[in-house]
């Protein structure tokens, strides 16, 4: 679906829920819905239509708990661990809270690299969620729990679109291609202490199609991460270097994102299937406090254009807590 088909295409008939677009391209505020309680099929329903037309969508004044936050994740699927390396909470392992806190702590790690690594080139945290896994997750929601009075934004991206906007030649040389994605320098820097739970810290190591088709609705898209993507299978270095900053270019093109404002009880969903991210994007700049709580839903191993099937290189798929 392009800008040009959300433009004129007949918005869908909501009856449950309200559904305000930020931009043509990406990005809807959602109201008239109360995600504390249980939702009956037809309005999940339209929330899951919303997300297939706008990619992310937006809820403000949610008052959730940690039951109630995972409650409503499950209606996108089974729940993942917080995170392959990192533990939840120890009360609710699905649960990752993040404060800006450790973002501080991120900026003495960056040039904390394993061996063999160059520095990625900044891209000011633009990703999609845990790509180093061969099966990254479907779908992140982010809830916030401490939001300041001013900063903290969250860009978010439409990669269908950042494939779309590529020329035919270019979409063709890349279609059949395939790139390695690692655990970051950051995730190389820090303390891996034993988990709670008994699983692997890493490393990760995956092999990924650099186009992915979208699982749900078969469409086309970017699927790469900068300072995650370390090279692309079968170029010379250069090359490989090259055409990795210019789909990055492409990803991080204004015109394909959407700037998130919180406000606190504010919660975000998001096709991690479809979409990068990047926030809070001032973090290096950023004193007040601030924490967010993540989820995320499982999701299946990324298929290319032209069949390849990612598959792990190091290290345990992201299964889902048994």
């Amino acid at each position: 679906m392009s800008a040009t088909d959300i433009l004129e295409r007949p918005r869908a008939d909501y009856r449950r829920i309200t559904v305000e677009p930020v931009t043509p391209v990406i990005g809807a505020e959602i109201g008239n819905v109360d995600l504390s309680q249980p939702l009956d099929p037809r309005t999940f329903n339209e929330i899951r239509e919303a997300i297939r037309q706008y990619r992310v969508i937006f809820f403000r004044d949610q008052q959730l708990s940690n039951d109630a936050l995972k409650a409503f994740g499950r209606n996108f699927g089974p729940l993942t661990p917080a995170h392959p390396i990192a533990e939840g909470l120890e009360d609710h392992p699905e649960i990752w809270e993040r404060t800006i806190d450790e973002y501080r702590v991120r900026r003495t790690h960056n040039d904390t690299l394993p061996p063999g690594r160059t520095p990625p080139r900044d891209y000011k945290g633009w990703h999609i969620d845990i790509t180093f896994v061969a099966n990254p997750n479907a779908y992140s929601i982010l809830y916030g729990v401490e939001i300041p009075p001013y900063g903290g934004d969250t860009l978010f991206a439409n990669l269908v679109e950042a494939y779309r906007g590529l020329s035919p030649q270019i979409q063709n040389l890349i279609d059949g291609l395939q790139a390695v994605h690692r655990t970051s320098g950051y995730d190389f820097g820090r303390e891996r202490k034993p988990r709670r739970d008994g699983r692997a810290t890493g490393p990760f190591v995956s092999l990924h199609p650099l186009v992915r088709v979208h699982p749900e609705t078969g469409e086309k898209l970017l699927f790469l991460n900068p300072g995650t993507t370390s090279h692309i299978v079968g170029l010379k270095e250069r090359e490989s270097q090259a055409l990795l900053d210019l789909l990055y270019g492409e990803v991080t093109r204004p015109e394909y994102q959407v700037r998130f404002h919180w406000r606190p009880k504010s919660l975000v969903v998001w096709d991690n299937q479809a979409v990068a991210h990047a926030g809070p994007i001032d973090y290096a700049h950023f004193e007040l406090p601030r924490a967010v709580r993540r989820i995320t839903t499982a999701g299946e191993l990324p298929k290319g254009p032209d069949g390849f099937t990612s598959r792990p290189l190091e290290g345990d798929l992201f299964n889902v807590l048994g």
